[in-house]
């Protein structure tokens, strides 16, 4: 088949289709698009476990006037001879304690406000009820239960936490909904699938007359539903080319722009995902869809259109 008929054929079916191709171009960049937000979310999660586990810190918290419920704060609040000894403790912890740091009630409150700035119950927390404490870093976090076994009942501590179980519960919350992204994105796959398949279907009904004549003259069926095939490709690379201009415009202007302004200066802030990122899924969303456009509309062609 001459490259210039086919194209042809192509255009022409496009122009008189072309309410079914808007439909699959649509379906498949919004498959596409959230296939790439699940991508880009088990990429930022990867990243920010890798960089938040090495960040994560084990609390002590020392006695308050208020503590009383503690095996170690039975005598109030903690002394400076309990705190000197504590910080003797950890000293004979190294290696394992890589660094600590003491947070004095007045830093720690400090840094309380400023973080509750916001909130109108501020007011009501008055500075002697925030702990000081210790934080710890550790050279292997997973031996977090060594620094609680040694501290816990230890005399002036009120209790010891471990940074990794508030990460562990937020990283549990952004991988379900990653994966809540992926699997709206094989529905709308699938969804995909079924429009591409119909399609074809009603595309080839409206075109029998030419295909009974282009098999009356001897044309090979590859040659007859290599314009179908190619039309349905034409829609899904224009789809996918859609879904990667939303997704550069998610991270160029969402996250690369607003959040990571909104984000400056926090502690502890992780890498987010940039355009990098999208490049290096981009072949796999554009190669995922014309390989499924091929499939599907020679199935498609194979199961339900006689030519």
């Amino acid at each position: 088949m001459r490259p210039g008929f086919l194209l042809g054929e192509v255009g022409n079916g496009l122009r008189r289709n072309f309410s079914m191709f808007v439909s699959v171009v649509l379906v498949t960049m919004v498959s596409l698009f959230f296939l790439g937000v699940g991508l880009l979310a088990q990429a930022q999660v990867s990243t920010a476990k890798g960089e938040w586990y090495d960040r994560v810190q084990v609390s002590i918290f020392l006695c308050t006037p208020d503590s009383t419920d503690a095996p170690g704060c039975t005598a109030g609040a903690v002394t400076p001879e309990q705190r000197d000894q504590i910080e003797s403790d950890l000293q004979g912890l190294e290696p394992l304690v890589t660094e600590y740091f003491y947070e004095s009630n007045a830093e720690a409150y400090e840094r309380f406000t400023e973080q509750f700035r916001n909130s109108s119950a501020l007011e009501s927390v008055p500075q002697e009820s925030i702990p000081a404490s210790f934080r710890v870093n550790l050279s292997d976090p997973s031996r977090y239960d060594v620094i609680r076994a040694a501290f816990e009942q230890a005399p002036g501590v009120d209790s010891v936490e471990d940074q990794r179980e508030v990460v562990d519960r937020l990283f549990a919350f952004l991988g379900a909904l990653s994966w809540g992204a992926l699997a709206l994105a094989v529905a709308m796959v699938v969804c995909a699938v079924l429009l591409i398949s119909t399609t074809i279907r009603l595309t080839a009904w409206t075109r029998r007359k030419e295909t009974a004549i282009q098999r009356m003259v001897g044309a090979s069926a590859f040659s007859i539903r290599l314009p179908f095939i190619l039309e349905t490709v034409v829609a899904a690379v224009l789809g996918a080319a859609l879904a990667v201009a939303l997704l550069w415009a998610t991270v160029r202007f969402g996250i690369s722009g607003f959040l990571s302004e909104l984000l400056a200066g926090e502690s502890g802030l992780v890498s987010l995902v940039g355009e990098r990122d999208l490049w290096l899924i981009t072949p796999f969303l554009v190669g995922g869809a014309v390989l499924l456009a091929v499939v599907t509309a020679w199935t498609a062609l194979r199961r339900h259109v006689r030519v």
